[in-house]
């Protein structure tokens, strides 16, 4: 894995529509909509935030995981205008591995965003960071995030039962999907 192409400096990631870029504070309003939306986070082990004063924190805790190398959160952003989140975590030097997740502000969905999002940060992370494994964990009911992760060809691997304890979900079941770097180099 190489770390420093990943967290040396903040990585810009461009594909043809969409720019993913450092959240910022001038970035809080769309920030905001994300998190203040229940239905973004139906199938997340991410509580849907209606304060703005935590969302204004939040943002400085992207920093911060940045900083301490451990997630780093790109805004997904279409003609100026943040639209997503999506992030890398999980960082496992000993295996070469990480985990993905991404969310969309609820209008954006069904536009293929997400879909050309993930293929960027794939990109990005086995070309330049030298991943060898990637892999998302998906609830069985989230059919949408499941189609952007195969149309991604990551392989699905199975289903953990009752594996995980996530915020305001409890336990609950996680399908894994996967793509190794020579699968994607293929």
């Amino acid at each position: 894995m190489n770390v420093a192409a990943i967290f040396s400096e903040f990585p810009v990631l461009k594909s043809d529509r969409l720019l993913l870029k450092r959240i910022e504070d001038q970035d809080f309003d769309g920030v905001f909509a994300i998190y203040n939306n229940e239905r973004v986070f139906e199938y997340c082990g991410i509580i849907p935030k209606h304060n703005k004063d935590t969302v204004k924190k939040m943002i400085g805790h992207f920093e911060r995981d940045y900083i301490k190398r451990t997630r780093i959160k790109w805004g997904i952003f279409l003609k100026d205008e943040l639209v997503g989140i999506i992030e890398a975590f999980d960082f496992n030097q000993k295996v070469n591995m990480c985990t993905i997740g991404y969310y969309l502000a609820e209008s954006y969905w069904g536009k293929g965003i997400a879909t050309e999002a993930v293929r960027t940060l794939l990109a990005f992370l086995f070309m330049e960071g030298k991943v060898n494994r990637i892999q998302a964990e998906v609830m069985p009911q989230n059919e949408s995030s499941k189609k952007v992760l195969l149309k991604n060809t990551l392989t699905y691997e199975g289903t953990l039962r009752q594996a995980s304890l996530w915020s305001g979900k409890g336990i609950v079941d996680l399908e894994i999907y996967s793509i190794l770097r020579e699968e994607y180099i293929k």
